[in-house]
């Protein structure tokens, strides 16, 4: 029987393999140069994705573009939802003399404004 390489490389994947024993692990090295936190709005897209599209999931995570990927929609996620409430804000007259003037009218709107932008994040960036 012919002895086995100690690394492979596999064109088909492009990936590199190390022999551990009998088997043939692939040498995975994730990226060090991105170490920004994954939010919220990240980990609901990647919840979502283990659930709806793993092929996805480990495409990104065996190229080592997982957390950028899901930092960078968290990223885009939580800039959209500000605009969202500030814009919703404006429209609606939600302004900081209804907050003087009737502190739990302002505590309502708001409480609406962010329940509706939340929902509009998911529906656009999360669940797309």
């Amino acid at each position: 029987m012919s002895e086995l390489k100690a690394r492979i490389h596999d064109e088909a994947n492009g990936l590199d393999y190390i022999l551990v024993g009998d088997y043939c692990i692939p040498t995975i090295v994730l990226p060090e140069d991105d170490d920004r936190p994954i939010g919220k709005w990240g980990r609901m897209h990647q919840a979502y994705l283990e659930e709806t599209n793993p092929l996805l999931l480990n495409h990104l995570t065996l190229t080592g573009k997982l957390n950028t990927y899901l930092t960078d929609l968290d990223e885009q996620a939580q800039n959209r939802y500000r605009r969202i409430v500030r814009q919703m804000a404006e429209d609606e007259g939600v302004t900081e003399d209804l907050k003087r003037r009737s502190e739990w009218e302002w505590v309502k709107a708001m409480d609406s404004i962010v329940n509706r932008a939340e929902e509009t994040i998911r529906h656009e960036l999360i669940y797309a």
